[in-house]
Parts: C-alpha cells; structure tokens; sequence
C-alpha cells in the first residue's frame, strides 16, 4: 500500500502545477494550486487552480469551454510541485494557443493559435 505524499504549499498556501498533455508531452500550461483547488481537481477529474491575480479558486476552461480533464495528477520528490496530466480540450492559453508556451524568448510564435479569444471572451 503507497502512502500519499505530503504536500508542501509554502508560505503563501500554493503550489506551483504544470498541466502536460497527457498523450502527447506537451508542456501547456503553468498555474498554482491551494488545497481546495487540489481536492476539487481529485473530486471532479477537471483541473482546478487558484488566481493569484483574482485571489480565488477557478476550474480551468469555467468561462472558455476549454477544460483539462485529469488523470493522474504526480508530486515532484520535495512535495513542492503538481504535474497534473490532462486531456485539454481547445487551446490551454487565454491567448488563443494551444499551449501558454507558444513563443520563443525572442519573441518568436511557435505555437498555434486555436482560437481567437475574441470570440471566447467578452
């Protein structure tokens, strides 16, 4: 029987989560989770996260559609960090992309684009 790790959300109560696509690798998104956040994610199967911006809890893809359907969720070996694996449905970025990764330090695209958050957001 595996005991559950321990998790270490810091001073602030958040720990760092990427979200990788679950097939394919792909590195989409970074955000930080509460414990709330955590424990919604593990009730629902979709990925929830906390606005450090906004100062609460948000299930990702609420207001878009694009949702990120978990499974499995892993702990790095200082409890410090979630890679959640996800099954994202449209783009991860509020951006438009399909990854929040989508350019290069000097600027260039490199991702693509799978919606206009025009459309998306009002």
């Amino acid at each position: 029987m595996t005991e559950t790790p321990a998790l270490d959300f810091g001073d602030d109560g958040l720990v760092p989560a990427v979200a990788q696509d679950a097939d394919s690798g792909e590195v989409l998104m970074l955000a930080y989770a509460s414990r709330e956040a955590v424990e919604r994610t593990r009730e629902t199967g979709l990925a929830h996260y906390y606005s450090r911006s906004r100062d609460e809890l948000w299930q990702k893809g609420g207001s878009s559609g694009h949702t990120q359907a978990v499974s499995e969720i892993r702990v790095d070996c200082d409890g410090d960090a979630l890679l959640y694996l996800v099954e994202q449905t449209g783009g991860a970025c509020h951006t438009g992309y399909r990854s929040c990764f989508y350019r290069t330090i000097d600027g260039e695209a490199v991702g693509e684009q799978v919606f206009d958050p025009d459309d998306v957001y009002e």
